[in-house]
């Protein structure tokens, strides 16, 4: 699987910093309303939980697989990963998604849902020692939600769209209160093979039955466009050092090449060569980073037959040339944890 190294930086809470502030009661919202006193506890439980393990910030692993929490305490540039269908809520500050040639904003109580592979890059907008920035991520299991939408008589496949398979929701009140269910979990480690799938229905049941229920489905439809072009990104993810022709793609899919070509842009905002190229750039910067392979190595690894060819698109894409990346990307580890980054042997 082609994924970027997100290893959990664990700091010591600035001196100067204050105690955290509890954001549903301090932001002028009535202790009583039930969305200021869900937001609240919902908050205060995922701080809880950072603190427990050290404090902090940083990736918080849970003894849930998937579900991460998040701190930090000051903005952070865009770091680019591949997201997999995923919920990502903000609990404190602010957080953007850059994606194709476009960007979502998406703040306090509000929630990103992915809902297919996706090359990105997220950054933290909004963070600050009085106010750092708080959030967790859940994985979405595809299975789950293609057997609940089975199961839910009441939701129409004609309301699915071709836009684009990612969009930012509000975190309402029963959404809520299951995130904060996982949440408590992550103290009772015995209880998570019980009812961590329980909960898992219960999150994807209520974005399914939301006001952006036929975006979460979209790659649940047996045979819709959707369904076709992820089993067009399987193909060029398993083969990611291959080159790929578009009619190679549209046929995998099911679709003729303009119509695989018009749906894969319209769902990735991005075009099916382009979309293979931040795939082949950010597996060679794994590589480099958590593998300790040289820019030639790398690149050919990922299909790169030219190491310069290579140094030109990922310095375009990072902004940066590759040795010196890596090089910032140890060097920025060990200023936060005093430790070398550990890297595997190339296999």
């Amino acid at each position: 699987m082609v994924r970027m190294p997100e290893p959990s930086i664990n700091l010591p809470i600035p001196p100067a910093a204050p105690p955290l502030p509890i954001r549903g009661e301090r932001a002028g919202r009535g202790q009583n309303e039930p969305e200021a006193y869900v937001s609240s506890s919902l908050f205060e439980a995922v701080t809880d939980y950072i603190d427990s393990k050290g404090g902090g910030q940083g990736l918080f692993t849970t003894p849930m697989s998937g579900v991460n929490f998040i701190r930090s305490f000051q903005e952070v540039m865009p770091h680019r990963k591949v997201y997999q269908p995923s919920l990502c809520v903000v609990l404190q500050g602010a957080k953007q998604i850059l994606f194709g040639g476009d960007t979502l904003d998406y703040g306090r109580m509000e929630c990103l849902v992915v809902s297919i592979e996706l090359p990105a890059a997220g950054r933290i907008i909004t963070a600050s020692a009085d106010e750092p920035f708080v959030g967790l991520t859940i994985d979405l299991d595809v299975a789950v939600i293609r057997d609940m939408v089975q199961g839910m008589d009441d939701l129409s496949e004609e309301d699915v769209s071709s836009g684009p398979c990612v969009f930012v929701a509000d975190v309402d009140e029963p959404l809520a209160e299951c995130i904060h269910r996982l949440v408590r979990m992550s103290h009772t480690p015995k209880a998570v093979p019980i009812l961590y799938p329980s909960v898992m229905r219960d999150i994807c049941y209520w974005l399914l039955s939301g006001p952006h229920g036929a975006e979460v489905r979209k790659l649940s439809l047996p045979a819709s466009a959707t369904e076709r072009v992820a089993t067009a990104i399987h193909l060029i993810r398993a083969n990611i050092a291959q080159p790929m022709r578009v009619e190679q793609l549209a046929d995998a899919a099911r679709m003729s090449p303009s119509s695989f070509h018009q749906h894969f842009k319209a769902l990735t905002s991005m075009t099916p060569l382009q979309y293979q190229k931040q795939l082949r750039l950010l597996e060679a910067r794994r590589l480099m980073v958590a593998n300790a392979a040289s820019v030639a190595d790398a690149s050919y690894k990922v299909g790169y037959e030219s190491a310069s060819q290579f140094s030109r698109e990922y310095s375009r894409m990072f902004g940066i040339a590759p040795k010196r990346d890596v090089l910032n990307q140890h060097r920025l580890y060990r200023s936060l944890t005093g430790r070398d980054l550990p890297t595997a042997p190339m296999p």
